[in-house]
């Protein structure tokens, strides 16, 4: 029996289908750990199929790439380097289930699968799985490991029985998505497992961006008194060994390195990072296109389009109108020189023209109204998607979620797009986010460092400058109350007199809500962007577009 065990924990970031890539990813995992001396490694959730696969899934001939796969990894085991563990769809007796593998000595040794299947949030397990049936220990090296496959974790029953069943220490791999003070929950909930069951537990966790998911890996180690004996950094692929020895009160991990994951307003930033960076890069644009309109959100996102993928490949317009100002048109200028991107001006005034001739019967003894403004965000969105065809970048949106919330956007203009990066971020976060990034330059940024977003730019009043004068709080409360109310009705399902008791006036909450309610059918068109908060409209919030009920 063997009194000591190297682990490493591998954060892979997959791609969903790329089953011969996220092989080579586990392989390049498996040298590395082979180089650092590891008895095993463990990799995180599904990693093979990449997660979550969705109705992928259910592809007869994708579950046998699968498998095939599996078996061709499992032979390679057979050299005497490290054992696998390994995340895979896999079917028993016609059934197809979410299950952790381990590959040692030439085959597939041993098979687990999950038993707690998630269905909430942006989590369809039950769609595409069946549940596992109570897992017992896996036999490695003399090692009872008690394997559990993510939320498996997430209440007390799997570890229990794994613990009564004689496991000694807990293995979790995980296909966790980032949203703020995830990890805090995760570590809660681990800590009570280890509580519970006196055991130490490795938790390994997915990294990278999958549509509108990101995952931060930062996974971990707690040994059985509840310390913290290893922590991988956030949003970024590592291998970590970690080396145990058994004691005379059980096993306790004696070696691993520490370093502090991504907190607040840095890890929302991370996030967006490699969200985009994977969306764009794992659907092979060239690049993206946004319109820099010399205003906060546009800014924002070109500094994250920046960081994500270098100044060479992100693309500005400024498209103006007769209501930009000059100082928009500087402001513009001047980030763009910022941050070393290129910056074109197409004027919009040509397409306002024609547009206002070709509907001029059709408007004859009608004053101007909405119906204009929409024109202009509209002829911009035709301009930057007219840009995306010729060169091949992706259109990036620049709306935030304040905005998404109450319908303050325009469907078929500003709207329009790839991929939204502020989709999940309040107005109030787009200024805290602003500050930092002026102040510090995200680990693995590719743009420059120092100040990117011109001061004036966060500090001026927000304006569409679609009309003389305009700005965004002639049509809404002021972003701090709007923020504040929009997260108790979003956030926490708050009723309206709930709010009104945290000192908000009824009829704003009111007209927030309606609002909210009525921007659903716009939410239902928009670019899909980076889940950040806990609710974000889309997978996490599914609202009828008809809908009667008034509160």
């Amino acid at each position: 029996m063997s009194d000591r065990l190297a682990i490493a924990l591998a954060q892979i970031n997959p791609t969903v289908g790329d089953v011969d890539g996220n092989a080579r990813k586990v392989r390049e995992a498996r040298a590395r750990a082979a180089a650092l001396g590891a008895d095993l490694m463990v990799g995180p959730e599904l990693v093979l199929a990449g997660y979550p696969p969705e109705d992928l899934v259910l592809k007869p001939m994708f579950q046998d790439r699968v498998r095939a796969t599996v078996e061709a990894l499992a032979a390679e085991t057979g050299d005497g380097g490290p054992a696998i563990l390994v995340g895979a769809p896999w079917r028993v007796d016609g059934r197809l289930y979410n299950a952790a593998l381990l590959l040692d000595g030439g085959k597939v040794a041993a098979v687990r699968l999950k038993y707690d299947l998630p269905n909430y949030g942006v989590f369809d397990e039950k769609r595409v799985f069946a549940a596992g049936a109570m897992p017992g220990p896996i036999m490695f090296r003399g090692v009872r490991l008690g394997v559990m496959i993510c939320e498996d974790m997430w209440t007390p029953d799997v570890a229990e029985t794994l613990q009564e069943s004689g496991a000694e220490i807990l293995v979790v791999p995980n296909g966790s998505p980032y949203e703020g003070d995830k990890g805090d929950e995760r570590l809660r909930l681990a800590v009570e497992r280890v509580t519970e069951t006196g055991l130490p537990l490795i938790y390994v966790n997915q990294v990278g961006g999958q549509d509108e998911l990101v995952f931060d890996g930062a996974s971990f180690v707690l040994d059985a008194d509840r310390s913290l004996k290893a922590q991988m950094p956030s949003f970024v692929e590592a291998v970590a060994l970690t080396r145990w020895q058994r004691e005379a009160d059980g096993w306790a991990c004696v070696e691993g390195a520490l370093e502090a994951p991504a907190e607040g307003i840095a890890a929302i930033y991370g996030a967006m990072v490699l969200g985009l960076r994977d969306y764009v890069n794992k659907n092979r644009f060239p690049g993206v296109v946004l319109g820099l309109s010399g205003g906060v959100d546009s800014a924002l996102a070109a500094a994250v389009a920046v960081d994500a993928l270098g100044p060479e490949r992100v693309k500005a317009v400024m498209m103006p109108s007769p209501y930009t100002s000059q100082d928009s048109l500087d402001d513009a200028a001047e980030c763009a020189g910022l941050m070393g991107i290129d910056l074109s001006t197409v004027s919009i005034e040509p397409a306002m023209a024609a547009f206002a001739q070709m509907l001029s019967g059709a408007f004859a003894g009608r004053g101007a109204d909405t119906t204009e403004e929409n024109i202009q965000s509209r002829a911009r969105g035709v301009t930057l998607m007219a840009l995306s065809n010729k060169l091949g970048h992706m259109v990036l949106s620049t709306g935030n979620k304040s905005e998404m919330s109450v319908g303050y956007a325009t469907l078929y203009g500003d709207m329009c797009g790839g991929y939204a990066i502020l989709k999940d971020v309040y107005k109030m976060t787009v200024y805290a986010l602003c500050e930092w990034r002026n102040q510090a330059l995200p680990a693995g940024g590719m743009g420059p460092d120092g100040r990117v977003i011109p001061q004036r730019i966060i500090t001026k009043a927000p304006t569409a400058e679609l009309k003389p004068n305009q700005t965004d709080q002639d049509s809404l409360p002021p972003y701090e109350v709007l923020d504040e109310i929009l997260q108790c009705l979003v956030e926490e399902e708050m009723a309206v007199d709930d709010i009104v008791a945290l000192g908000h006036d009824a009829a704003v909450v009111r007209r927030v809500w309606q609002m909210l309610d009525r921007a659903e059918y716009k939410r239902r068109q928009a670019p899909p962007g980076v889940k950040i908060t806990r609710r974000a409209f889309g997978r996490d919030r599914r609202y009828p577009i008809t809908n009667g009920f008034r509160g």
